[in-house]
């Protein structure tokens, strides 16, 4: 068989570009992650089912990720991002610490509300439970950078003189988040602005008469 040589590139036309090409099939990839998951589950979504839908050959998935969970991971992490915009991990301090944070709780409800984020967050929630490995993953990529903001904003505010000194912001914190996970994993009640709002009152205020 005769050796053929590489086809050049038309004169005033560039080559292909590679980075573009794998840049669309993992935008691809991603979505089609994420509908799946929407659509049929977490466990019907499938490593053959999202290259079906994305156009891609299942060995291009292999070839990024070891596994659906991986995939699902950091599509949903590239999701997160793209909707928080240019400053995805920013929290307010306008002086009010309650304002502050009830408006950060009210925009996590939102999200919790919102299908493409509660399903593949649920999704990713479970398997962290059995996936050791993927837990951590989940904690250091997409909830530590979270939780951070509200220790320094909570130490803004012990700084302020509206938090008592003596207070451990990283356990304070948990009157906040703890509550609001619980009830969204286990959907032991709404999850509405209402609740976040009581929470952050409850946190602050405590429960004696004042």
């Amino acid at each position: 068989m005769a050796v053929q040589k590489p086809t050049q590139p038309a004169p005033g036309k560039p080559a292909p570009d590679s980075t573009r090409r794998s840049e669309k099939s993992r935008r691809a990839i991603y979505d089609a992650a994420l509908a799946l998951v929407v659509e049929v589950g977490y466990p019907k979504t499938t490593i053959e089912g999202i290259a079906a839908r994305a156009g891609v050959g299942k060995q291009t998935i292999y070839r990024w990720w070891s596994s659906k969970a991986d995939v699902l991971m950091e599509a949903f992490l590239d999701l997160a991002l793209r909707e928080a915009g240019p400053a995805p991990y920013t929290f307010p301090d306008t002086g009010d610490l309650a304002a502050d944070v009830k408006g950060v709780l009210r925009a996590t409800v939102d999200q919790m509300n919102d299908p493409r984020f509660d399903v593949p967050s649920r999704a990713l929630a479970a398997e962290g439970v059995v996936n050791e490995q993927l837990g951590r993953e989940l904690v250091a990529k997409l909830m530590q950078p979270s939780l951070d903001l509200y220790i320094d904003r909570l130490r803004a505010a012990q700084d302020a003189g509206q938090v008592r000194p003596e207070i451990d912001p990283r356990i304070a914190l948990e009157l906040f988040i703890s509550p609001l996970a619980q009830r969204w994993l286990q959907h032991t009640g709404p999850i509405s602005h209402e609740y976040t709002d009581a929470l952050v009152d409850y946190a602050l205020h405590g429960l004696a008469p004042r």
